[in-house]
Protein backbone atom coordinates (compact mmCIF):
# COMPACT_ATOMS: atom_id res chain seq x y z
CA UNK A 1 0.00 0.00 0.00
CA UNK A 2 1.21 3.24 -0.84
CA UNK A 3 1.85 6.11 2.16
CA UNK A 4 -0.62 8.78 2.68
CA UNK A 5 0.66 12.36 2.16
CA UNK A 6 -1.33 15.93 2.68
CA UNK A 7 0.49 18.02 0.60
CA UNK A 8 -2.23 20.09 -1.49
CA UNK A 9 -2.95 19.30 -5.00
CA UNK A 10 -0.91 20.76 -8.30
CA UNK A 11 0.29 23.82 -6.03
CA UNK A 12 2.40 26.07 -8.02
CA UNK A 13 6.15 27.29 -7.48
CA UNK A 14 7.13 29.23 -4.63
CA UNK A 15 7.27 32.76 -5.02
CA UNK A 16 11.00 32.91 -4.72
CA UNK A 17 11.71 30.59 -7.64
CA UNK A 18 12.35 32.59 -10.71
CA UNK A 19 9.19 31.31 -13.05
CA UNK A 20 10.77 32.40 -15.94
CA UNK A 21 10.17 31.06 -19.44
CA UNK A 22 11.64 28.37 -20.99
CA UNK A 23 14.08 27.87 -17.77
CA UNK A 24 15.02 24.47 -18.27
CA UNK A 25 16.68 25.56 -21.57
CA UNK A 26 20.18 26.59 -20.23
CA UNK A 27 19.55 25.90 -16.48
CA UNK A 28 22.22 24.15 -14.17
CA UNK A 29 21.00 20.59 -12.52
CA UNK A 30 22.77 19.15 -9.90
CA UNK A 31 22.47 15.09 -9.60
CA UNK A 32 21.51 13.98 -6.03
CA UNK A 33 22.05 10.27 -5.13
CA UNK A 34 20.06 9.86 -2.00
CA UNK A 35 21.84 7.23 -0.49
CA UNK A 36 25.43 9.04 -0.61
CA UNK A 37 24.63 12.59 -0.22
CA UNK A 38 23.77 13.22 3.69
CA UNK A 39 22.11 10.74 6.73
CA UNK A 40 20.27 12.41 8.90
CA UNK A 41 19.37 9.45 11.10
CA UNK A 42 23.13 8.11 11.61
CA UNK A 43 22.50 4.86 10.00
CA UNK A 44 25.00 5.26 7.86
CA UNK A 45 22.21 5.54 4.77
CA UNK A 46 21.72 8.94 3.51
CA UNK A 47 17.75 10.01 3.40
CA UNK A 48 15.81 12.78 2.19
CA UNK A 49 15.78 14.49 5.38
CA UNK A 50 19.36 14.70 4.82
CA UNK A 51 19.22 15.83 1.23
CA UNK A 52 16.54 18.89 2.76
CA UNK A 53 19.01 20.01 5.13
CA UNK A 54 21.60 20.72 2.32
CA UNK A 55 19.43 22.83 0.46
CA UNK A 56 21.22 25.80 1.09
CA UNK A 57 24.28 24.63 0.15
CA UNK A 58 23.09 23.78 -3.31
CA UNK A 59 21.52 27.23 -3.44
CA UNK A 60 24.85 28.53 -2.96
CA UNK A 61 26.38 26.64 -4.86
CA UNK A 62 24.22 28.16 -7.78
CA UNK A 63 22.46 25.25 -9.30
CA UNK A 64 19.21 25.89 -10.57
CA UNK A 65 17.51 22.33 -9.97
CA UNK A 66 17.81 19.48 -8.52
CA UNK A 67 17.49 15.73 -9.81
CA UNK A 68 17.07 12.90 -6.74
CA UNK A 69 17.59 9.58 -7.90
CA UNK A 70 15.26 6.73 -6.89
CA UNK A 71 13.88 6.90 -3.28
CA UNK A 72 10.77 4.86 -3.95
CA UNK A 73 9.73 1.77 -1.96
CA UNK A 74 12.04 -1.02 -3.08
CA UNK A 75 14.14 -4.30 -1.74
CA UNK A 76 17.27 -1.94 -3.28
CA UNK A 77 18.60 -4.79 -5.71
CA UNK A 78 19.47 -2.56 -8.23
CA UNK A 79 20.02 0.98 -5.60
CA UNK A 80 15.92 2.02 -5.94
CA UNK A 81 16.08 1.46 -9.95
CA UNK A 82 13.63 -1.88 -8.93
CA UNK A 83 10.54 0.14 -8.06
CA UNK A 84 7.97 -1.92 -5.66
CA UNK A 85 5.68 0.84 -5.53
CA UNK A 86 5.91 4.19 -7.18
CA UNK A 87 3.60 6.36 -4.93
CA UNK A 88 5.31 5.26 -1.74
CA UNK A 89 8.91 6.08 -0.11
CA UNK A 90 11.40 3.61 0.74
CA UNK A 91 11.45 3.42 4.66
CA UNK A 92 15.52 3.96 4.32
CA UNK A 93 14.74 7.23 2.69
CA UNK A 94 12.00 8.77 5.24
CA UNK A 95 8.28 9.43 3.91
CA UNK A 96 5.83 10.67 1.34
CA UNK A 97 5.66 13.56 4.50
CA UNK A 98 9.58 14.08 4.15
CA UNK A 99 9.55 14.36 -0.01
CA UNK A 100 6.65 16.51 0.08
CA UNK A 101 8.77 18.66 3.02
CA UNK A 102 11.69 18.73 0.38
CA UNK A 103 9.69 19.64 -2.63
CA UNK A 104 8.43 22.62 -0.34
CA UNK A 105 12.20 23.61 1.21
CA UNK A 106 13.74 22.96 -2.07
CA UNK A 107 11.16 26.09 -3.79
CA UNK A 108 11.71 28.17 -1.17
CA UNK A 109 15.59 27.89 -1.73
CA UNK A 110 14.81 28.67 -5.68
CA UNK A 111 15.19 25.39 -6.10
CA UNK A 112 13.26 23.27 -8.59
CA UNK A 113 12.95 19.55 -8.20
CA UNK A 114 13.15 16.47 -10.59
CA UNK A 115 12.53 12.95 -9.82
CA UNK A 116 13.82 9.52 -11.63
CA UNK A 117 11.19 7.92 -13.13
CA UNK A 118 11.49 4.20 -13.48
CA UNK A 119 9.18 3.21 -16.48
CA UNK A 120 11.07 0.08 -18.14
CA UNK A 121 10.86 -2.35 -15.35
CA UNK A 122 9.50 -2.70 -11.69
CA UNK A 123 10.64 -4.80 -9.28
CA UNK A 124 9.57 -8.72 -8.74
CA UNK A 125 8.03 -7.06 -5.83
CA UNK A 126 5.86 -5.38 -7.45
CA UNK A 127 1.90 -5.97 -6.19
CA UNK A 128 1.51 -6.20 -10.16
CA UNK A 129 4.65 -9.21 -10.58
CA UNK A 130 3.61 -11.10 -7.40
CA UNK A 131 0.30 -11.44 -8.34
CA UNK A 132 1.37 -12.35 -11.91
CA UNK A 133 3.60 -15.52 -10.31
CA UNK A 134 0.73 -16.23 -7.75
CA UNK A 135 -2.00 -16.60 -10.51
CA UNK A 136 0.33 -18.96 -13.13
CA UNK A 137 -0.01 -19.41 -16.64
CA UNK A 138 -3.23 -17.03 -18.39
CA UNK A 139 -3.30 -14.39 -15.17
CA UNK A 140 -4.16 -11.39 -17.06
CA UNK A 141 -1.31 -9.84 -14.98
CA UNK A 142 1.16 -11.64 -16.41
CA UNK A 143 0.18 -9.92 -20.04
CA UNK A 144 1.57 -6.84 -18.39
CA UNK A 145 5.08 -8.19 -18.14
CA UNK A 146 6.59 -10.15 -20.67
CA UNK A 147 6.06 -13.78 -19.90
CA UNK A 148 6.97 -16.32 -22.63
CA UNK A 149 7.35 -20.25 -22.88
CA UNK A 150 10.19 -21.34 -23.58
CA UNK A 151 12.09 -22.72 -26.50
CA UNK A 152 13.26 -26.98 -26.29
CA UNK A 153 11.16 -29.95 -25.84
CA UNK A 154 10.67 -29.04 -22.21
CA UNK A 155 10.68 -25.52 -22.38
CA UNK A 156 13.87 -25.46 -21.04
CA UNK A 157 15.21 -22.75 -23.06
CA UNK A 158 14.97 -18.98 -22.95
CA UNK A 159 12.38 -17.93 -25.53
CA UNK A 160 15.04 -15.77 -27.04
CA UNK A 161 18.94 -14.88 -27.76
CA UNK A 162 18.85 -11.68 -25.66
CA UNK A 163 21.37 -10.72 -22.75
CA UNK A 164 20.99 -8.67 -19.87
CA UNK A 165 22.92 -5.99 -19.87
CA UNK A 166 24.10 -6.78 -16.04
CA UNK A 167 25.56 -10.23 -17.83
CA UNK A 168 23.88 -13.80 -19.03
CA UNK A 169 20.59 -14.33 -20.50
CA UNK A 170 17.76 -11.62 -20.68
CA UNK A 171 14.98 -14.03 -18.97
CA UNK A 172 14.48 -15.85 -15.80
CA UNK A 173 12.12 -19.32 -16.04
CA UNK A 174 9.62 -19.45 -13.04
CA UNK A 175 8.54 -21.98 -10.95
CA UNK A 176 4.45 -22.07 -11.03
CA UNK A 177 2.50 -22.44 -8.28
CA UNK A 178 2.15 -26.46 -8.45
CA UNK A 179 5.71 -26.68 -7.96
CA UNK A 180 6.32 -27.34 -11.67
CA UNK A 181 8.60 -25.34 -13.99
CA UNK A 182 7.05 -23.28 -15.91
CA UNK A 183 7.15 -20.04 -18.12
CA UNK A 184 10.10 -17.50 -18.57
CA UNK A 185 9.77 -13.31 -18.24
CA UNK A 186 11.80 -10.35 -19.85
CA UNK A 187 14.34 -8.18 -17.91
CA UNK A 188 16.91 -6.36 -19.73
CA UNK A 189 18.62 -5.74 -16.10
CA UNK A 190 18.66 -7.60 -13.15
CA UNK A 191 16.37 -10.90 -12.70
CA UNK A 192 14.56 -8.55 -9.95
CA UNK A 193 13.44 -6.36 -12.47
CA UNK A 194 11.17 -7.70 -14.63
CA UNK A 195 10.16 -5.33 -17.91
CA UNK A 196 6.89 -3.91 -17.97
CA UNK A 197 5.08 -4.72 -21.64
CA UNK A 198 3.95 -1.35 -22.72
CA UNK A 199 1.88 -2.71 -25.55
CA UNK A 200 -0.83 -3.42 -22.89
CA UNK A 201 -3.00 -0.43 -22.03
CA UNK A 202 -2.31 -0.82 -18.10
CA UNK A 203 0.78 0.24 -18.38
CA UNK A 204 0.14 3.04 -19.77
CA UNK A 205 -3.21 4.21 -17.50
CA UNK A 206 -0.95 3.19 -14.51
CA UNK A 207 2.13 5.66 -15.63
CA UNK A 208 -0.22 8.39 -16.45
CA UNK A 209 -1.57 8.17 -12.73
CA UNK A 210 1.83 8.35 -11.02
CA UNK A 211 2.94 11.38 -13.10
CA UNK A 212 -0.25 13.04 -11.87
CA UNK A 213 0.15 12.02 -8.54
CA UNK A 214 4.22 13.38 -8.46
CA UNK A 215 3.22 16.49 -10.18
CA UNK A 216 0.23 17.13 -7.93
CA UNK A 217 2.83 16.62 -5.00
CA UNK A 218 4.87 19.84 -6.80
CA UNK A 219 7.37 18.25 -8.49
CA UNK A 220 8.88 20.15 -11.73
CA UNK A 221 10.06 17.21 -13.85
CA UNK A 222 11.12 13.51 -14.14
CA UNK A 223 14.29 11.93 -15.46
CA UNK A 224 13.38 9.33 -17.14
CA UNK A 225 15.27 5.82 -16.70
CA UNK A 226 15.98 3.72 -19.37
CA UNK A 227 13.73 5.96 -21.41
CA UNK A 228 14.73 4.33 -24.66
CA UNK A 229 13.91 0.59 -23.41
CA UNK A 230 10.24 1.04 -22.82
CA UNK A 231 9.02 -0.69 -26.43
CA UNK A 232 10.17 -3.70 -27.85
CA UNK A 233 10.11 -5.28 -31.66
CA UNK A 234 7.22 -7.06 -32.38
CA UNK A 235 7.40 -10.78 -31.54
CA UNK A 236 10.65 -10.22 -29.71
CA UNK A 237 12.89 -11.51 -32.24
CA UNK A 238 16.16 -13.37 -31.90
CA UNK A 239 19.75 -10.50 -32.28
CA UNK A 240 21.42 -13.43 -33.48
CA UNK A 241 24.83 -12.25 -32.46
CA UNK A 242 26.39 -13.39 -29.11
CA UNK A 243 28.24 -10.54 -28.68
CA UNK A 244 25.39 -8.24 -27.70
CA UNK A 245 26.89 -6.03 -24.95
CA UNK A 246 29.40 -4.31 -27.19
CA UNK A 247 26.29 -3.71 -29.38
CA UNK A 248 24.98 -1.42 -27.27
CA UNK A 249 25.23 2.16 -28.12
CA UNK A 250 26.25 1.23 -31.51
CA UNK A 251 22.97 -0.32 -33.59
CA UNK A 252 19.32 0.26 -32.95
CA UNK A 253 18.94 -2.80 -30.82
CA UNK A 254 15.41 -4.79 -30.89
CA UNK A 255 14.73 -4.26 -27.12
CA UNK A 256 16.25 -0.26 -27.42
CA UNK A 257 15.73 2.97 -28.87
CA UNK A 258 12.12 1.65 -31.46
CA UNK A 259 10.38 4.10 -32.57
CA UNK A 260 7.10 3.04 -30.59
CA UNK A 261 8.20 5.18 -27.45
CA UNK A 262 7.69 8.37 -29.00
CA UNK A 263 4.35 7.63 -29.01
CA UNK A 264 4.32 7.05 -25.58
CA UNK A 265 6.06 10.26 -24.53
CA UNK A 266 3.90 12.46 -26.99
CA UNK A 267 0.87 10.94 -24.47
CA UNK A 268 3.10 12.19 -20.94
CA UNK A 269 3.80 15.48 -22.94
CA UNK A 270 0.25 16.68 -22.87
CA UNK A 271 -0.18 15.78 -19.16
CA UNK A 272 2.48 17.64 -18.40
CA UNK A 273 1.60 20.99 -19.94
CA UNK A 274 -2.06 20.36 -18.27
CA UNK A 275 0.26 21.87 -15.13
CA UNK A 276 1.54 24.93 -14.70
CA UNK A 277 5.66 26.18 -13.66
CA UNK A 278 7.04 25.14 -16.66
CA UNK A 279 7.61 21.22 -15.55
CA UNK A 280 9.87 19.44 -18.07
CA UNK A 281 10.99 15.40 -19.01
CA UNK A 282 14.70 14.64 -19.33
CA UNK A 283 15.39 11.57 -21.31
CA UNK A 284 18.24 8.84 -20.18
CA UNK A 285 18.56 7.59 -23.59
CA UNK A 286 21.51 5.53 -24.93
CA UNK A 287 20.95 5.73 -28.37
CA UNK A 288 23.47 5.05 -31.54
CA UNK A 289 23.90 8.83 -32.84
CA UNK A 290 22.98 11.97 -30.98
CA UNK A 291 20.66 12.65 -34.19
CA UNK A 292 18.64 9.47 -32.97
CA UNK A 293 18.85 10.99 -29.48
CA UNK A 294 17.44 14.02 -30.92
CA UNK A 295 13.94 12.40 -31.85
CA UNK A 296 13.20 12.25 -28.14
CA UNK A 297 13.26 16.04 -28.11
CA UNK A 298 11.06 16.64 -30.94
CA UNK A 299 8.47 19.40 -29.46
CA UNK A 300 5.59 17.23 -28.53
CA UNK A 301 7.86 15.03 -26.61
CA UNK A 302 10.32 15.69 -24.02
CA UNK A 303 12.35 18.78 -23.04
CA UNK A 304 15.93 17.14 -22.81
CA UNK A 305 17.79 13.94 -23.30
CA UNK A 306 21.30 13.47 -21.37
CA UNK A 307 24.33 13.51 -24.21
CA UNK A 308 25.93 10.35 -23.44
CA UNK A 309 28.16 11.04 -26.63
CA UNK A 310 29.55 14.12 -25.10
CA UNK A 311 30.01 12.06 -21.56
CA UNK A 312 32.33 9.29 -23.28
CA UNK A 313 34.30 12.06 -25.44
CA UNK A 314 38.10 11.89 -24.60
CA UNK A 315 40.03 15.05 -23.14
CA UNK A 316 40.92 16.02 -27.04
CA UNK A 317 39.82 19.06 -28.85
CA UNK A 318 39.39 17.68 -32.23
CA UNK A 319 37.09 14.99 -30.58
CA UNK A 320 35.46 17.72 -28.55
CA UNK A 321 34.72 20.08 -31.63
CA UNK A 322 33.15 17.59 -33.41
CA UNK A 323 30.89 15.97 -30.49
CA UNK A 324 29.74 19.70 -29.78
CA UNK A 325 29.19 20.26 -33.32
CA UNK A 326 26.84 17.22 -34.03
CA UNK A 327 25.17 17.95 -30.83
CA UNK A 328 24.31 21.18 -31.54
CA UNK A 329 23.25 20.77 -35.11
CA UNK A 330 20.66 17.36 -34.13
CA UNK A 331 19.19 19.76 -31.79
CA UNK A 332 18.66 22.43 -33.85
CA UNK A 333 15.81 21.27 -36.19
CA UNK A 334 13.95 19.83 -33.12
CA UNK A 335 14.10 23.34 -30.93
CA UNK A 336 15.55 21.54 -27.97
CA UNK A 337 18.48 22.63 -26.00
CA UNK A 338 21.97 20.47 -26.05
CA UNK A 339 23.17 19.37 -22.52
CA UNK A 340 26.21 18.48 -21.21
CA UNK A 341 27.27 16.23 -18.80
CA UNK A 342 30.43 14.40 -17.45
CA UNK A 343 30.10 12.14 -14.59
CA UNK A 344 26.54 10.34 -13.19
CA UNK A 345 26.21 7.71 -10.49
CA UNK A 346 26.53 4.90 -13.74
CA UNK A 347 30.05 6.09 -14.83
CA UNK A 348 33.89 6.56 -13.52
CA UNK A 349 33.80 10.48 -12.04
CA UNK A 350 35.64 12.08 -14.66
CA UNK A 351 38.53 13.39 -12.70
CA UNK A 352 39.24 9.62 -12.80
CA UNK A 353 38.71 9.19 -16.26
CA UNK A 354 40.76 11.56 -17.54
CA UNK A 355 43.64 10.47 -14.99
CA UNK A 356 44.16 7.46 -17.78
CA UNK A 357 45.15 7.01 -20.84
CA UNK A 358 42.25 7.37 -23.64
CA UNK A 359 40.63 4.63 -24.88
CA UNK A 360 39.49 2.71 -21.75
CA UNK A 361 36.37 4.01 -21.89
CA UNK A 362 33.74 5.13 -18.76
CA UNK A 363 34.26 2.35 -16.37
CA UNK A 364 37.97 2.65 -15.30
CA UNK A 365 39.16 0.68 -12.17
CA UNK A 366 43.03 2.19 -12.42
CA UNK A 367 43.33 5.61 -10.24
CA UNK A 368 45.64 6.52 -12.58
CA UNK A 369 47.31 9.59 -12.31
CA UNK A 370 45.13 11.96 -10.34
CA UNK A 371 46.90 15.39 -10.45
CA UNK A 372 46.64 14.80 -13.49
CA UNK A 373 42.94 13.57 -13.53
CA UNK A 374 41.90 16.73 -11.66
CA UNK A 375 43.34 19.68 -13.71
CA UNK A 376 41.81 18.36 -16.75
CA UNK A 377 38.41 17.71 -14.56
CA UNK A 378 38.55 21.73 -13.76
CA UNK A 379 39.09 22.39 -17.30
CA UNK A 380 36.44 19.99 -18.71
CA UNK A 381 34.18 21.32 -16.14
CA UNK A 382 34.52 25.00 -17.82
CA UNK A 383 34.39 24.11 -21.15
CA UNK A 384 31.01 22.22 -20.29
CA UNK A 385 29.52 25.40 -18.68
CA UNK A 386 30.99 27.66 -21.81
CA UNK A 387 28.70 25.83 -23.88
CA UNK A 388 25.18 26.61 -25.19
CA UNK A 389 22.43 24.75 -23.50
CA UNK A 390 21.60 23.07 -19.78
CA UNK A 391 24.61 21.92 -18.14
CA UNK A 392 24.48 18.57 -15.39
CA UNK A 393 26.41 18.22 -12.62
CA UNK A 394 27.06 15.07 -10.37
CA UNK A 395 27.24 15.41 -6.87
CA UNK A 396 31.20 15.66 -5.87
CA UNK A 397 32.22 16.64 -8.57
CA UNK A 398 32.22 20.57 -7.45
CA UNK A 399 34.81 18.78 -4.89
CA UNK A 400 36.87 17.02 -7.13
CA UNK A 401 36.67 13.98 -6.08
CA UNK A 402 37.85 11.13 -7.73
CA UNK A 403 36.55 7.41 -8.01
CA UNK A 404 37.06 5.43 -5.32
CA UNK A 405 39.08 2.41 -6.89
CA UNK A 406 40.42 -0.12 -4.49
CA UNK A 407 36.94 -0.66 -2.62
CA UNK A 408 37.06 -4.19 -0.76
CA UNK A 409 34.98 -6.86 -2.35
CA UNK A 410 33.22 -7.17 0.88
CA UNK A 411 32.42 -3.41 0.68
CA UNK A 412 30.74 -3.59 -2.70
CA UNK A 413 27.25 -3.13 -3.44
CA UNK A 414 26.57 -2.97 -7.28
CA UNK A 415 24.33 -6.12 -8.42
CA UNK A 416 26.14 -6.11 -11.42
CA UNK A 417 29.14 -6.94 -9.28
CA UNK A 418 28.05 -10.29 -8.79
CA UNK A 419 26.98 -11.28 -11.96
CA UNK A 420 30.32 -11.79 -13.31
CA UNK A 421 29.21 -10.67 -16.57
CA UNK A 422 27.88 -7.48 -18.51
CA UNK A 423 28.45 -4.31 -16.80
CA UNK A 424 31.70 -4.40 -15.32
CA UNK A 425 29.91 -4.08 -11.95
CA UNK A 426 32.25 -1.31 -10.29
CA UNK A 427 29.61 1.43 -10.00
CA UNK A 428 30.04 1.51 -6.21
CA UNK A 429 33.37 3.85 -7.00
CA UNK A 430 31.21 7.03 -7.96
CA UNK A 431 28.46 6.63 -5.52
CA UNK A 432 30.85 6.49 -2.04
CA UNK A 433 29.12 9.26 0.31
CA UNK A 434 30.78 12.54 -0.30
CA UNK A 435 32.13 14.19 2.59
CA UNK A 436 31.50 17.68 4.21
CA UNK A 437 33.69 18.04 7.36
CA UNK A 438 37.49 17.27 7.87
CA UNK A 439 36.57 15.20 10.77
CA UNK A 440 34.00 13.17 12.09
CA UNK A 441 32.99 9.02 11.86
CA UNK A 442 32.16 9.72 7.72
CA UNK A 443 33.44 13.38 7.25
CA UNK A 444 30.22 14.90 8.00
CA UNK A 445 27.69 12.34 5.73
CA UNK A 446 26.09 11.55 9.18
CA UNK A 447 26.90 10.61 12.76
CA UNK A 448 27.10 6.67 12.34
CA UNK A 449 29.65 6.04 9.74
CA UNK A 450 29.08 5.55 5.82
CA UNK A 451 27.20 2.44 3.43
CA UNK A 452 30.38 2.62 1.79
CA UNK A 453 33.89 3.29 3.06
CA UNK A 454 35.43 6.67 2.57
CA UNK A 455 38.70 7.37 1.82
CA UNK A 456 40.82 9.00 4.43
CA UNK A 457 42.13 11.78 1.91
CA UNK A 458 38.74 12.78 1.07
CA UNK A 459 39.09 15.12 5.12
CA UNK A 460 41.06 17.51 2.40
CA UNK A 461 38.32 17.21 -0.26
CA UNK A 462 35.45 18.02 2.02
CA UNK A 463 33.15 20.84 1.90
CA UNK A 464 34.29 22.04 5.23
CA UNK A 465 38.10 22.20 3.51
CA UNK A 466 37.73 24.08 0.25
CA UNK A 467 35.15 26.39 0.93
CA UNK A 468 36.67 29.92 0.81
CA UNK A 469 39.82 28.89 -0.38
CA UNK A 470 41.06 30.58 -3.72
CA UNK A 471 41.71 27.76 -6.24
CA UNK A 472 39.78 24.97 -4.99
CA UNK A 473 37.61 22.97 -7.07
CA UNK A 474 34.48 24.01 -4.78
CA UNK A 475 35.77 27.78 -5.46
CA UNK A 476 35.84 27.26 -9.02
CA UNK A 477 32.66 25.67 -9.02
CA UNK A 478 30.84 28.75 -7.32
CA UNK A 479 32.40 31.21 -9.52
CA UNK A 480 31.55 29.42 -12.52
CA UNK A 481 27.99 29.07 -12.21
CA UNK A 482 28.11 33.31 -10.13
CA UNK A 483 29.67 34.20 -13.72
CA UNK A 484 27.40 31.75 -16.06
CA UNK A 485 23.94 32.97 -13.80
CA UNK A 486 25.23 36.91 -14.40
CA UNK A 487 25.70 36.42 -18.14
CA UNK A 488 23.01 36.23 -20.14
CA UNK A 489 25.40 34.89 -23.34
CA UNK A 490 26.57 31.68 -21.48
CA UNK A 491 23.82 28.51 -21.53
CA UNK A 492 21.47 30.75 -24.12
CA UNK A 493 21.56 29.76 -27.94
CA UNK A 494 22.74 27.19 -30.28
CA UNK A 495 25.50 27.53 -31.66
CA UNK A 496 29.41 28.59 -31.45
CA UNK A 497 31.44 30.98 -33.24
CA UNK A 498 34.66 28.62 -33.66
CA UNK A 499 38.41 30.69 -33.39
CA UNK A 500 41.06 30.04 -34.54
CA UNK A 501 43.41 27.97 -32.40
CA UNK A 502 46.73 26.23 -32.15
CA UNK A 503 46.71 22.42 -32.77
CA UNK A 504 44.98 20.77 -29.28
CA UNK A 505 42.86 23.95 -28.40
CA UNK A 506 39.12 24.43 -28.33
CA UNK A 507 37.85 28.21 -28.65
CA UNK A 508 34.88 29.83 -29.34
CA UNK A 509 33.12 33.24 -29.12
CA UNK A 510 29.67 33.77 -27.66
CA UNK A 511 28.63 37.86 -28.33
CA UNK A 512 31.66 39.48 -25.61
CA UNK A 513 32.53 35.92 -24.22
CA UNK A 514 35.55 33.91 -25.14
CA UNK A 515 36.28 30.36 -23.94
CA UNK A 516 39.92 28.55 -24.70
CA UNK A 517 40.41 24.90 -23.38
CA UNK A 518 44.00 23.69 -23.69
CA UNK A 519 43.43 20.16 -24.03
CA UNK A 520 47.60 19.22 -24.55
CA UNK A 521 50.16 18.52 -22.19
CA UNK A 522 51.80 21.45 -22.94
CA UNK A 523 51.48 25.71 -22.19
CA UNK A 524 49.89 27.43 -25.39
CA UNK A 525 50.12 30.53 -26.65
CA UNK A 526 47.39 32.53 -27.46
CA UNK A 527 45.34 35.93 -27.90
CA UNK A 528 44.31 37.67 -24.93
CA UNK A 529 40.57 37.85 -25.75
CA UNK A 530 40.09 40.85 -22.77
CA UNK A 531 39.59 40.48 -19.55
CA UNK A 532 39.70 37.03 -17.63
CA UNK A 533 36.80 36.27 -15.81
CA UNK A 534 37.72 32.74 -14.87
CA UNK A 535 40.43 30.23 -15.04
CA UNK A 536 40.77 26.87 -14.05
CA UNK A 537 44.81 27.52 -13.73
CA UNK A 538 47.19 30.47 -13.63
CA UNK A 539 47.21 32.15 -16.62
CA UNK A 540 50.08 34.99 -17.77
CA UNK A 541 49.45 37.94 -20.43
CA UNK A 542 52.11 39.83 -22.04
CA UNK A 543 51.52 42.31 -24.78
CA UNK A 544 47.92 41.06 -25.83
CA UNK A 545 49.16 37.56 -25.86
CA UNK A 546 48.06 34.97 -22.56
CA UNK A 547 50.06 32.27 -21.96
CA UNK A 548 47.51 28.78 -21.12
CA UNK A 549 48.91 26.09 -19.32
CA UNK A 550 48.35 22.85 -20.08
CA UNK A 551 44.68 21.03 -19.62
CA UNK A 552 43.77 24.86 -18.68
CA UNK A 553 40.60 26.41 -19.70
CA UNK A 554 39.93 30.11 -19.40
CA UNK A 555 37.11 32.33 -19.50
CA UNK A 556 37.65 36.25 -21.51
CA UNK A 557 35.27 39.05 -21.84
CA UNK A 558 35.94 42.10 -23.97
CA UNK A 559 33.05 43.90 -22.18
CA UNK A 560 34.37 47.06 -20.28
Amino acid sequence: MSQQHSAAPARHLAATVADRRDWWRDAVIYQVYPRSFADSNGDGMGDLEGVRSRLPYLRDLGVDAVWLSPFYASPQADAGYDVADYRAVDPMFGSLLDADALIRDAHAHGLRVIVDLVPNHSSDQHEWFRRALAEGPGSPLRERYHFRPGKGKGGELPPNDWESIFGGPAWTRVTEPDGTPGEWYLHLFAPEQPDFNWDHPAVGDEFRSILRFWLDMGVDGFRIDVAHGLVKAEGLPDLGDHDQLKLLGNDVMPFFDQDGVHAVYRQWRTILDEYSGERIFVAEAWTPTVERTANYVRPDELHQAFNFQYLATEWDAKELRTVIDRTLEAMRPVGAPATWVLSNHDVTRHATRFANPPGLGTQIRTAGDRELGLRRARAATLLMLALPGSAYIYQGEELGLPDVVDLPDEARQDPAYFRGAGQDGFRDGCRVPIPWTRTGSSYGFGSGGSWLPQPPAWAGLSVEAQTGVPGSTLELYRSALRVRRSRPDLGAGDAVQWLRAPEGVVAFRRGDFVCVANTTGESVTTPAYGRVLLSSGEVTEADGEAKVPADTTVWWTSAV
